[in-house]
């Protein structure tokens, strides 16, 4: 799984048809200090998500793994938001 940050979504009106009825965020990793890294991700929303909030992320095999995703041609799904992120106990992120 990979903790990312959901910075926007993506609207696809022409797709693979077993791909109707998923929402796409576009989702970028975050550090350890809570600041975006890396590439920009495009995953299949399981949960409801929206813009802003701190989501984990899990891709490959396991991203059609949900109720949402199954056999469903994805490689990765927003499968669950954070409420609270602690690292030893340092409180990173309350929502």
């Amino acid at each position: 799984m990979t903790l990312g940050k959901v910075v926007g979504t993506v609207v696809a009106t022409r797709k693979e048809s077993t791909l109707d009825g998923l929402k796409f965020m576009l989702v970028r990793a975050v550090d350890g200090d809570g600041q975006e890294t890396g590439a920009f991700l495009v995953a299949a929303d399981a949960v409801g998500a929206g813009p802003g909030e701190l989501v984990l992320v899990a891709s490959g095999s396991s991203a059609r793994q949900t109720l949402a995703t199954n056999n469903r041609p994805v490689d990765a799904v927003v499968m669950a938001i954070v409420d609270t992120w602690e690292i030893g106990r340092e409180t990173k992120y309350k929502k």
